[in-house]
């Protein structure tokens, strides 16, 4: 007999698909297998194909709030975060942003103090340029000036004369170059011009100062022959001994043998010595120890005198020394070095040049 009913197209064999994929084991923490098989027919590969799963042994894909999305050999878990989390994110990144602002402020702010520091410095620079620039041409108007005045003050000449031998020098300095020295009585052409004790006068047609206190307005009278500067000088040995004449030269013998025979009260003198100072241990420096002031000074201003005979370049006494170098300036003071005899207030000292004196 044969069947009525319609024959059932012969199916193609199944083809089976498997995917794997991986789950974190979110309820023992380990990881579980799913296998996911689907079956199609070849003529329906085209169309959406049936998934079933073909095992049972895998958690189930959706566990509390994570999904497990399911591809062709892939999966890719996707965790969300909760608001608290996403609000401190967000505060995080609010504050890594305020110090990077604060930094940027701080790097500005000192930047500009840098360049307000920089523009102050270079200002300071320019004004002492400017100031120093302002002094120089200050001070070349002066010396112009004063050169003027001084050319003028040449044609506005007087006389004076010497009381002393008088140091005539290029400029109104002690230190300055000595251009000549004037004997005593010596006639000079001034100037009015005075400063700080200096006067301003002409020396063979050209400018030149000297110490205006030793000038005067008229010719100091001329010292008596009997009076001469060798005048009264013995070169005899002297009575009380000559012992203090070992190692001196012939100008400080000359000096001891002169004193002794002039100032018979003087009986002790100094020679040759150890000294820091040359002038005694070389022979060319005398002591004449003296009991009183006026007896020193006595002594003193006669050697000075006599000075050029003797063979005398300078002479202390009383904290005061002369020299044949500064002979125009007469007696100087000198500072205090601790003790009465190193300020000569003892005795009087006298340098020679060695032999050059008679």
């Amino acid at each position: 007999m044969v069947s009525t009913r319609p024959r059932r197209a012969a199916r193609a064999p199944l083809t089976v698909r498997v995917a794997r994929f991986a789950v974190p084991g979110l309820l023992l923490g380990l990881a579980t297998t799913g296998v996911v098989a689907a079956a199609t027919h070849p003529a329906e590969e085209s169309a959406a194909v049936p998934t079933v799963t073909a095992a049972a042994s895998s958690p189930a894909a959706v566990v509390g709030e994570r999904s497990v999305a399911v591809s062709r050999g892939q999966s890719a878990v996707r965790p969300s975060l909760s608001p608290a989390a996403l609000a401190e994110a967000a505060a995080k990144a609010a504050r890594v942003q305020q110090h990077a602002e604060a930094a940027a402020k701080a790097k500005a702010k000192a930047q500009a103090k840098a360049q307000a520091a920089a523009r102050a410095k270079a200002k300071a620079a320019r004004d002492k340029a400017a100031a120093a620039e302002a002094a120089r041409l200050r001070a070349e108007r002066r010396e112009a000036a004063e050169k003027k005045a001084l050319a003028a003050a040449l044609h506005d000449l007087s006389t004076r004369y010497t009381r002393v031998d008088l140091n005539v020098r290029a400029a109104a300095d002690p230190g300055s170059t000595l251009l000549t020295v004037l004997k005593t009585r010596a006639e000079l052409s001034v100037t009015p011009v005075v400063r700080d004790g200096w006067r301003y006068v002409s020396y063979r047609g050209r400018g030149a100062w000297v110490k205006n206190q030793y000038l005067v307005t008229k010719r100091p009278k001329a010292p008596a022959a009997a009076a001469a500067a060798g005048s009264g000088i013995s070169s005899s040995a002297c009575k009380s001994g000559s012992a203090v004449e070992s190692g001196l030269t012939p100008d400080a013998v000359r000096v001891h043998r002169a004193i002794c025979a002039r100032y018979p009260a003087v009986k002790a003198y100094g020679g040759v010595r150890a000294d820091s100072l040359p002038e005694h241990p070389s022979g060319r420096a005398l002591d004449a120890m003296v009991s009183s002031t006026a007896t020193g000074w006595e002594i003193a201003r006669w050697v000075r005198a006599n000075a050029k005979q003797l063979g005398v370049s300078e002479v202390l006494f009383a904290q005061h020394i002369w020299t044949v170098q500064r002979g125009g300036e007469g007696w100087r003071t000198f500072p205090d070095r601790g003790s009465v005899s190193a300020n000569h207030f003892d005795h009087v000292h006298v340098t020679v040049y060695g032999s050059s004196g008679g």
